[in-house]
């Protein structure tokens, strides 16, 4: 059974494709410093490998035949300052510093779509051709879109694998052209949800006490929208937004900024894949995050509200039976966070063969 070290393991998106892909891969470690993402992995494969502390204090490496990981990426991403002195952005180096260490025949490497532009990524290229890397002679790198592995989602990262055991390629496409869509995922869900809180129950694992675990089904969650907030989605068709609101509804950030950011208080399509699902994917004032059911003529079959937890979990290919851990915010950062485990099982299977 080829073995396998899961850094940055969130709640364990990359962990949970490369069981789905029935290849027989078992999970050494995986390291994974907050405390909720943490006990949700534990809760759904196993306490016992788990190290919930900070990738700096993780010293003690197993010897494995896989390394992956996602470094996390919000000193890269798009949507936030973009700091080159944000010290996330050399996290990747402990990851190195890992991969050393446990010496596996092949490493994966996950981060958003712009960490392919960095300075940070050429200095990682740099360590594979010339420095300390450069066992793992056979790399590949490219910006890939989970939609073309399955995922509801058009969701580019960000992926790196490389092997010290003969040449290394990146999965093919298996939906290029034949996207999977909201409607395939969500569809059939209850429209108006009839709870806003979790159950009150928790567990203790990874040496702390966090609510959980729960059910898919506990997490389709509603919200209390104010008045002025549902009088917008009114307004909003499939594929629309904020361009689609009246005046009198525009506030004024909005209002002042004719161009840019068209993805906000935006409104899904049945028929094609969602947009990111981000970590607050519940705020439609941060994305296209209403749901996709909408009518022109009969305003009853409006469904005005965001996506609820458990929809994003879907669309980010969880499993029905997955179990989480944590507040709501804890998951659905957990959920915003994760690599798709569709699009991980694509990289699972390419990295089986090759193991092969």
């Amino acid at each position: 059974m080829p073995t396998v070290l899961d850094l940055f393991a969130g709640c364990g998106g990359l962990t949970q494709g490369f069981v789905a892909s029935g290849r027989g891969f078992e999970t050494v470690a995986a390291v994974e410093w907050d405390m909720a993402a943490a006990a949700t992995y534990a809760v759904n494969f196993g306490e016992g490998h788990v190290a919930n502390v900070d990738i700096a204090d993780f010293v003690e490496v197993p010897a494995a035949d896989v390394v992956i990981g996602g470094p996390p990426c919000q000193g890269f991403s798009n949507l936030g300052d973009k700091d080159p002195a944000d010290p996330r952005n050399t996290l990747w180096q402990e990851y190195v510093r890992v991969v050393l260490a446990a010496d596996p025949q092949v490493f994966v490497l996950e981060n958003v779509e712009r960490f392919f532009r960095t300075p940070e990524f050429a200095l990682l290229r740099n360590e594979l051709e010339r420095g300390r890397l450069r066992r793992w002679k056979w790399h590949d790198a490219a910006v890939l879109n989970a939609a073309d592995y399955g995922v509801p989602q058009r969701r580019p990262r960000t992926i790196l694998v490389a092997s010290r055991v003969g040449p290394m390629a990146l999965p093919v496409p298996t939906h290029a052209g034949a996207w999977t869509t909201v409607r395939s995922a969500i569809e059939g869900l209850p429209e108006r949800p009839v709870t806003f809180d979790l159950p009150d129950c928790a567990i203790d694992v990874v040496g702390g006490r966090v609510p959980g675990p729960f059910k898919m089904a506990d997490l389709h969650l509603g919200r209390r929208p104010r008045p002025q907030s549902l009088a917008r989605y009114d307004f909003v068709p499939p594929g629309g937004g904020r361009f689609d609101l009246p005046d009198h509804l525009l506030p004024p950030c909005w209002a002042n900024k004719p161009k840019g950011t068209t993805d906000v208080m935006g409104r899904m399509r049945w028929d094609a894949p969602s947009l990111t699902i981000r970590t607050e994917f519940f705020k439609p004032e941060k994305g296209q995050y209403l749901h996709p059911q909408w009518d022109a003529h009969d305003p009853a079959r409006r469904v005005n509200r965001p996506i609820t937890h458990h929809e994003a979990a879907l669309l980010q290919t969880f499993p029905p039976d997955f179990l989480w851990c944590g507040t709501k915010a804890d998951i659905a950062r957990q959920i915003g966070n994760a690599v798709p485990p569709q699009l991980a099982q694509a990289i699972a299977e390419s990295v089986a063969a090759h193991l092969s």
